[in-house]
């Protein structure tokens, strides 16, 4: 699997791309360590979600000139589409997580985030604050300012515009605008002040575009008395590309947006509008006033003297001459009274310098990719010193629970040496996980208790490898993560996080299980040994009324990684209901001992292999549904899973080529065009009147939301009357559904449909309504968010010479996979439009 290189960023806030191929700095790269080293400037920018903020932003300030920057989104972004795979929700927003440490990583930038859940669109900050815990949002706000103690604050968004965005949006600057006055009073929030101190930014802005001014030429004619211009288009001869360039690489890992962008050179003016503080002219420098220097610093022009001369005396082909005197340098600062933030941020960044001009790589690789508490993994230490600095190795020691080995070896020029041992992973080892998914949140936030973890992108790696290495006479201490490695004959050399698991995973073969009759299903889990030597029971806790059989399974798994599948038959009560119903294993060998997670892998080229531990368990729906077809073809679109609930209540479904979509369509009772399908496949158009030729001889074609903003779709290309897809969306999954054709055959039957099918939906109603349409087509439903005028354009049919045509923005790609009765139902009559009408 192909891994991209990972940039080391020099902060308080190094971010560490676990799991990646390690950082190889150039000779130019330790020169612009020498630059930042220099520069005590701290930049805060904040926004609601990945993929919001501005690299070219980001990336100028941390690169031309060298601030530490940090973005901070509130959101890990688990309410949006997936474009490259089926995760939504809390997976999605791990996958979205790690896209943007590695937009960090390319651009220069620190990451953090809040508590608050992404639960979706929100039209107004109001509702946001209703759904998140604004009062907890707000705090982590806080603790960002006071940890990345910024001298400005940058906001994406503006705080003066509730209602004309997305309430996440608003929301996030109404919070970073109230923060800037009260970060510095130490009665808010004073359980902070055991980690931190107060703080005060100097002045904050808002980074406006023509965007925010609905045309480029609109926002030519806008009054910018108020705002600061700035070029971002800076040139780096040290890495041989422009801002430009940079920061499209970087906004490109967010991939699972479908966020590819092209870099750009030359003069680029980026605007930031003053909002508070203290005040600047549109010719100031956003930093006007702002001492960034070591003077900033009690007794430290010294060391801005001693780092201005090791940046003039620099050998490019020679970093370790700078050695002796980055040590004075190091010695000097342990001097210089600490002051919480910039003395300690500096001692780390010049240590690893140190270690970058010795050319020194030392790597702890296990040799299996994870491990259970008690086991162990053998683990080899390489160490070599590419350079002529005098290094010695002192000591090692595996955290947590490994003894310190002392070694006292000296690293001669360019020989690799070797140390190898067993490991045993700690008995009491906490399993590897993403922190905020550890216990049950709600709806708008995530639960994090331990205020120290509170907006960190993910937590330490569970094992660590610390050093300690004498390097001209000067002792320093590192660590390094334990990894997995291994040689693909395709990639080469393929890394992976180390983590301790279970000794067993119980995964269920379905996500959800849904039961369209009171009729037996099999279900299936799937068991994976963690560790050697798994000898035990698999037993199902259903709820009264559920019946299963057998009563459990005996497993015996001899090698970690081992799998065996086992069956139960579940067959549900009659009344319609949801429950879940969960898995245990029972260790034979200590019957007290029971183990129920399950664990889903998120395996992308781009980011690196995640495992997130849950509970095994899977949410069980009876419903009553009556079909009146059976052969279903589907268009995969981005994200989609509908095929697999379809196929549990009983439909054949088939999967649909482009080749396919050429021949004869009329042995299929119904074909189903997935989410964005036309927006994810430019070649689905040409398909298009085939399609059309397919329902006008009598079939039943269902076409499921697409979006026309960043592709200009026009409707002809899906659909055989025109129509005008728009942003009409209703978020509010409570809004009120009326029914407008309650004659029409799709409400009818074969499930009757009343108001109650709508009741227990998720996130939200739909998206990218129509809001025109031909005269052809039927509005059946009509909803709204709350004050707002009715939308009827969620779900169209129109017929079509003998068959029908639909096209519908109602979420199914959440409903279906939740298991909402009611989604089931309509879905059901949609597919059967073509069995029990005739337009």
């Amino acid at each position: 699997m192909r891994r991209s290189l990972q940039v080391l960023v020099l902060s308080c806030f190094t971010l560490l791309v676990y799991g990646q191929q390690p950082y190889k700095p150039t000779s130019a790269d330790i020169f612009d360590a020498i630059q930042k080293s220099q520069v005590l400037g701290s930049v805060l920018y904040v926004a609601a979600h990945p993929d919001d903020e501005n690299t070219k932003m980001i990336s100028y300030f941390a690169n031309a000139r060298h601030y530490h920057t940090t973005y901070l989104s509130l959101t890990r972004g688990d309410g949006g589409q997936n474009l490259i795979g089926s995760e939504i929700g809390e997976l999605l927003g791990l996958i979205r997580t790690q896209e943007l440490l590695k937009a960090r990583s390319t651009d220069g930038g620190n990451q953090l985030f809040t508590r608050a859940n992404d639960f979706g669109y929100s039209k107004h900050p109001d509702e946001t604050f209703d759904i998140w815990n604004k009062d907890a949002v707000f705090s982590d706000v806080i603790w960002a300012m006071r940890k990345t103690r910024p001298d400005i604050i940058v906001n994406r968004f503006d705080h003066r515009s509730p209602g004309t965005t997305h309430g996440h949006h608003t929301g996030s600057a109404i919070l970073a605008f109230e923060a800037f006055s009260k970060v510095a009073d130490p009665s808010v929030y004073p359980e902070q002040l055991k980690y931190v101190k107060t703080w005060q930014p100097v002045r904050q802005f808002f980074n406006t575009s023509w965007f925010f001014f609905g045309s480029q030429e609109a926002f030519e004619k806008a009054d910018k008395s108020n705002m600061l211009s700035v070029d971002v288009g800076s040139f780096y001869a040290s890495k041989g590309k422009s801002n430009g360039e940079i920061a499209a690489e970087s906004r490109s890992f967010h991939k699972s947006q479908g966020f590819g962008s092209s870099g750009n050179r030359g003069s680029e003016l980026e605007y930031i509008e003053f909002i508070q503080g203290d005040p600047v002219t549109t010719e100031d420098d956003p930093f006007k006033g702002i001492n960034t220097t070591w003077s900033r610093v009690e007794g430290g022009e010294k060391i801005g003297v001693m780092l201005l001369k090791i940046e003039k005396n620099y050998q490019v082909g020679n970093p370790a001459a700078s050695i002796p005197t980055l040590i004075e340098v190091y010695d000097a600062l342990e001097t210089l009274k600490d002051d919480g933030f910039w003395i300690p941020m500096k001692k780390k960044e010049i240590s690893q310098i140190i270690e970058w001009c010795g050319g020194l790589f030392v790597e702890a690789v296990a040799s299996n990719y994870s491990a259970a508490p008690g086991q162990q993994v053998n683990v080899t230490l390489e160490a070599v010193n590419r350079s002529s600095a005098d290094i010695q190795l002192i000591n090692y020691q595996m955290r947590p629970g490994g003894p310190i080995s002392e070694v006292d070896t000296t690293l001669n020029f360019n020989q690799k040496i070797n140390f190898e041992w067993p490991y045993a992973v700690p008995v009491d080892a906490p399993f590897s996980s993403a922190y905020w998914l550890r216990k049950e949140g709600t709806v708008g936030m995530y639960s994090v208790e331990n205020q120290t973890l509170r907006g960190l992108p993910e937590a330490e790696r569970p094992c660590q490898l610390g050093y300690t290495v004498r390097i001209h006479g000067k002792l320093f201490t590192y660590e390094t993560p334990l990894i997995y490695k291994r040689t693909d004959p395709v990639d080469g050399e393929v890394y992976r996080p180390f983590e301790i698991n279970p000794p067993v995973f119980l995964n269920f073969t379905d996500e959800t299980l849904v039961f369209g009759a009171q009729a037996p299903k099999t279900v299936n889990i799937t068991v994976k040994a963690g560790a050697n030597q798994i000898d035990g029971r698999i037993k199902l806790q259903a709820p009264t009324g559920w019946e299963v059989s057998p009563e459990g399974i005996d497993v015996a798994l001899a090698e970690q990684g081992q799998e065996q599948l086992v069956s139960f038959t579940v067959i549900p009560p009659s009344e319609s209901g949801i429950q879940h119903i969960a898995a245990h294993f029972i260790d034979k060998k200590n019957p007290d001992q029971a183990f129920g997670y399950s664990a889903q892998v998120v395996d992308y080229d781009h980011i690196p292999m995640q495992t997130v531990l849950k509970d095994a368990s899977v949410k069980a729906v009876k419903i009553d549904l009556v079909r009146a077809d059976e052969k279903i073809g589907y268009v995969m679109g981005a994200g989609d899973k509908l095929p697999e609930f379809l196929q549990q209540i009983g439909y054949q479904v088939t999967l649909l080529s482009e080749g396919d979509l050429t021949g004869a369509l009329s042995d299929y009772d119904a074909i189903v065009i997935g989410i964005r399908a036309y927006n994810t496949n430019d070649r689905l158009k040409f398909y298009s009147q085939n399609l059309f030729d397919y329902v006008e001889q009598g079939g039943n074609l269902i076409v499921q939301y697409n979006t026309r903003f960043r592709q200009n779709l026009d409707s002809k290309m899906f659909s055989p009357y025109p129509l005008n897809i728009s942003r009409d969306r209703v978020t509010d999954e409570n809004a009120e559904v009326r029914i407008l054709a309650p004659e029409h055959p799709v409400i009818k039957g074969p499930n009757p449909i009343t108001k109650h099918d709508f009741e227990g939906w998720v996130q939200e109603r739909g998206l990218y309504f129509p809001d025109s349409w031909d005269e052809h087509f039927t509005a059946i439903l009509s909803c709204n968010d709350p004050g707002e005028a009715p939308l009827d354009g969620s779900l169209l049919i129109a017929p079509y010479g003998k068959g029908w045509y639909v096209y519908t923005g109602l979420s199914w790609f959440r409903e279906l996979p939740a298991g909402v009765p009611g989604a089931y139902r309509l879905f059901v009559n949609l597919l059967s439009l073509g069995k029990r009408a005739e337009p």
